[in-house]
């Protein structure tokens, strides 16, 4: 009979699966590997987890309920929209920090192997996010703080998309080399510059009115 495993145990073998998952993507990882790391045979990791695939719906499923943890006291928060968004660039820097590993697992569903479950997880994902960040776009305007000619809706997937590709370009190899190119070869060493100069692109496109965007004509 198969040994239960504590708590404790599983939350380890989860941890352990996710680096793999985050090194080496759906496809490459190694079960037996991860089963040896976790000091526990195969057979008891899929008793807990059918297959590879199973198991490793587990492990994003971990990354990615951590990540919505650690945003949300910033999220729902009531600050002016450039305190808030200033706040979330903090907090993006700051799961790059301690979660690199998850902030993989959640790049890895949007390409490879791992692409399969955008359209499983896409919805669960983005759906709060998109609905707390229209409503303080939403709020903003009403308020008198931000221009009021945006479409919410969509400003706040621009504004998303900026965070998404910040954490991204932390953790991520071909985001990072990227950031270095556009930024800087010390672009991870300055993250007090990374926060003034976005907030500075952030306060320019929330601020200016419409009357002054001058398309000048080919």
């Amino acid at each position: 009979m198969l040994k239960k495993l504590t708590e404790d145990k599983l939350a380890e073998v989860l941890e352990v699966g996710i680096e793999e998952f985050a090194e080496k993507g759906l496809d490459g990882a190694n079960v037996n590997l991860i089963a040896k790391k976790a000091n526990i045979s195969v057979g008891v990791l899929y008793k807990y987890y059918e297959n590879k695939e199973v198991f490793f719906q587990a492990c994003l499923k971990k990354s990615l309920s951590v990540l919505e943890s650690v945003l949300h006291d910033v999220v729902v928060c009531e600050d002016k929209i450039l305190v808030r968004a200033e706040k979330m660039i903090r907090a993006v820097q700051r799961c790059s920090r301690e979660y690199n590993n998850y902030i993989k697992m959640y790049n890895a569903i949007t390409s490879g192997s791992g692409k399969k479950y955008a359209l499983l997880y896409a919805k669960e994902i983005e759906s709060l996010t998109a609905k707390v960040y229209t409503e303080f776009i939403e709020k903003a305007i009403k308020d008198g703080d931000i221009r009021s000619d945006i479409n919410p809706r969509m400003f706040a997937f621009f504004f998303d998309n900026l965070l998404t590709m910040l954490q991204f370009s932390y953790c991520c190899d071909y985001y990072l080399e990227r950031a270095k190119i556009y930024c800087g070869e010390d672009f991870l060493n300055d993250e007090e510059k990374v926060v003034t100069e976005l907030l500075k692109f952030l306060e320019s496109a929330f601020t200016f009115s419409k009357s002054e965007i001058v398309h000048k004509s080919s």
